[in-house]
């Protein structure tokens, strides 16, 4: 398999193992709604982050929607995009050193991301997928990583995604960007996947063709009944909520897109059904040439106004609306930047080039199951977030997400007071001037922020690590899957796992200082009275503490097995 090479690499590929697990600390006074919801918005460089996450969800996430910078070397007043970023530039000095500084600014994009991307793998659940954002940049170079981290075999697809229309002059114009699919094992993934939203088109193709049999070929008369069925129930038929027409065919929409932007067009003549005379042409001319015309005409999929003086419209069927994630999407890249701009009430855009949550919503729908957890390490202003959330919302369910934002200002000022204002309801300007209430969509998350390492400069426990913290890392490092449960003090017991017991004796206050009295030491009479998983539990142990007076023998007898702390755990 080709691989890729770059100044640094060689810093940078073990890099991930090298990274300080550091506490989670919650802020309550930022987070919003349930604190039990089980989302998490964590503040802090994401690879620190993610570290310190790994032991609680590796092998947990179902999906990771990652918009990493783009590396284009433009700066927005917000978000820098570009590799060239204070925190980033001086991660990359302590990670690489002084050879940083010979670094081309796509070599800098690849030293970030690769320890970022190896750390997101191991999050994975193994039918679970990961979704990279990037345009032309670094396109090219982010397939070779993601094939050398996830491997080729893993590769999904490609999605791209036509954001906008570009009039400008250009060799050729780029009206769109990527999204590269790769899974954790390919072989576990479903045969095809579809989006549980296709019940919802059911529903409605199910009621159009009642009342499409009983209209009695009326076609104004079933055209009342259907809005009139489809505004009670509009709220409830997302993504469909443009699909407000209906005829003898069926359900459908219109696209007003005939006319042929930048440039002189098709001026071909239509007579008007109804009064004969040619209907009117969009200034430009029409983008399609006199064989689509016909073809749209046999497929009574052109809709005329009331006379010849208004422009066609084109009919788009429900029926042909395909359930299955397409390689191709069309979505405003404008309504992003709109959306979070309505929920801050900002006069700016807060984010240039935020993705619409509408669109992520729709991805997320075929990848992930109802009580799924999806994971975003450079969740930007929280639109994954809020896609998960709307998700819920529409089709039911308890999807839970985990998102990282590095900048604080970014965290506090637009991530935080989105999500509070999503979960919990806001107001947004009509066209009119007036205003509206938005319901919340309820649930809420947890604030979090990077504290200490978990271990000192010299292997020693950290001041302020309590019981829990460090239950949560020796199981993880010992077995490499999350504690099953929070580890309670009052018990040795933190855990079982494919036949094993893990215990730890431990005190915070009798850190580093084996000490009997304390209960940090693995004796005789403690080994006696370590409790089972169950009654019947007829496995084997693994008994960390500080210290230990059990002879091998005896031990070995029991079918337990020591360690140090804090030396064979940091190690493990």
């Amino acid at each position: 398999m080709p691989t890729l090479d770059w100044i640094g690499k060689q810093a940078v590929v073990n890099h991930h193992k090298e990274v300080p697990t550091r506490l989670l600390h919650c802020d309550s006074a930022l987070s919003a709604g349930d604190p039990d919801a089980g989302n998490l918005l964590v503040e802090g460089d994401n690879l620190e982050a993610l570290k310190a996450l790994l032991p609680y969800y590796a092998g947990q996430v179902k999906c990771i929607y990652i918009d990493p910078p783009y590396n284009t070397g433009k700066d927005d007043w917000r978000y820098s995009d570009r590799v060239d970023d204070p925190v980033i530039r001086s991660w990359l000095g302590q990670a690489i050193g002084a050879e940083a500084e010979d670094l081309t600014r796509h070599e800098k994009w690849l030293c970030m991301m690769y320890p970022r991307l190896r750390l997101l793998r191991d999050f994975l659940t193994e039918d679970g997928v990961i979704i990279c954002s990037i345009d032309q940049n670094e396109f090219a170079y982010l397939r070779i990583l993601l094939d050398s981290i996830f491997y080729r075999r893993n590769w999904v697809g490609d999605i791209v995604w036509k954001n906008v229309t570009d009039n400008n002059p250009s060799r050729i114009v780029m009206e769109h960007e990527y999204m590269l699919v790769y899974a954790k094992n390919s072989s576990k993934l479903q045969s095809a996947w579809k989006s549980a939203r296709s019940d919802v088109k059911d529903r409605i193709e199910a009621t159009a063709k009642e009342m499409i049999a009983q209209s009695g070929g009326d076609v104004d008369a079933l055209q009342k009944r259907y809005t009139k069925w489809f505004k009670a129930n509009k709220e409830h038929l997302w993504p469909f909520q443009e699909y407000d027409q209906i005829d003898q065919d069926g359900v459908y929409t219109e696209s007003r897109s005939v006319h042929n932007p930048g440039k002189e067009g098709y001026f071909w003549d239509l007579p008007h059904p109804r009064t004969g005379k040619v209907t009117k042409k969009p200034l430009m001319g029409y983008r399609f040439p006199e064989e689509t015309r016909d073809e749209l005409l046999a497929r009574n999929e052109i809709v005329f106004g009331a006379d010849e003086n208004q422009i066609i419209r084109i009919k788009i069927p429900l029926s042909r609306y395909v359930s299955k994630l397409p390689s191709v999407l069309e979505f405003d890249g404008r309504r992003g930047s709109n959306e979070i701009r309505e929920i801050l009430h900002e006069e700016k855009r807060a984010f240039a080039n935020a993705k619409p949550s509408d669109m992520l919503a729709d991805i997320l729908s075929y990848v992930t199951g109802s009580d799924d957890i999806i994971l975003d390490s450079f969740v930007g202003s929280g639109t994954t977030a809020h896609a998960v959330w709307k998700l819920n919302e529409r089709l039911g369910g308890r999807r839970r997400f985990i998102a990282v934002e590095m900048k604080r200002e970014i965290a506090q000022e637009v991530t935080v007071r989105r999500l509070t204002r999503a979960s919990q309801g806001y107001s947004r300007k009509k066209r009119d001037g007036s205003e509206e209430a938005v319901p919340g969509l309820g649930g809420g998350f947890r604030y979090c922020t990077l504290g200490k390492p978990l271990f000192d400069e010299w292997g020693g426990i950290t001041e302020g690590v309590t019981f829990p913290d460090l239950a949560a890392f020796v199981f993880f490092s010992d077995t490499g899957s999350p504690i099953p449960a929070k580890a309670q003090a009052d018990t040795p017991l933190i855990g079982t796992f494919q036949g094993r017991a893990i215990y730890l004796l431990w005190a915070a206050d009798s850190a580093g200082v084996a000490s009997e009295a304390a209960g940090n030491v693995l004796t005789p009479e403690r080994l006696a009275s370590l409790p089972k998983p169950s009654p019947d539990f007829a496995g084997v142990a693994t008994v960390y503490a500080e210290g230990c007076t059990v002879s091998p023998e005896r031990m070995a007898a029991a079918g337990v097995t020591f360690k140090q702390i804090p030396y064979q755990v940091a190690a493990a």
